[in-house]
């Protein structure tokens, strides 16, 4: 697929698109007219390439854990893996993990709210 039905699909914009492979976060071919082709699964990537950009990874970050997005996996690469790395990923993990459960909260105290507010409408 072509770069703006990409991004359409994916709900980004081309330079999006553009940043993210300038990055080495996805990847394209060029057709013989040298426009950039990308495949189906390059649509699941941008998607999780920006969930993870929201949830406050940097695109350095994500590069380091592509290997583990990958359906099949492709070998996960260890070496090289910097101590600071490391740490800066237990940090998100960690970050992640509050979020998470600052959403369940907010969530389940919605819908307490929103079950009162229909027994009281009954």
């Amino acid at each position: 697929m072509r770069i703006g039905e990409l991004a359409a699909r994916a709900g980004a914009t081309p330079r999006q698109v553009r940043f993210y492979e300038a990055k080495g976060l996805i990847t394209s071919a060029r057709g013989p007219n040298n426009y950039r082709d990308y495949s189906e699964s390059t649509l699941a990537r941008v998607q999780q390439i920006r969930e993870l950009l929201k949830a406050g990874l940097s695109t350095q970050l994500i590069l380091a854990i592509v290997p583990c997005l990958e359906s099949p996996r492709n070998p996960i690469v260890f070496e090289g893996v910097l101590p600071e790395t490391v740490a800066r990923l237990e940090q998100e993990k960690d970050k992640l993990t509050e979020r998470i459960e600052i959403l369940t909260r907010n969530r389940d105290a919605v819908a307490a709210y929103l079950a009162e507010l229909q027994q009281r409408a009954h």
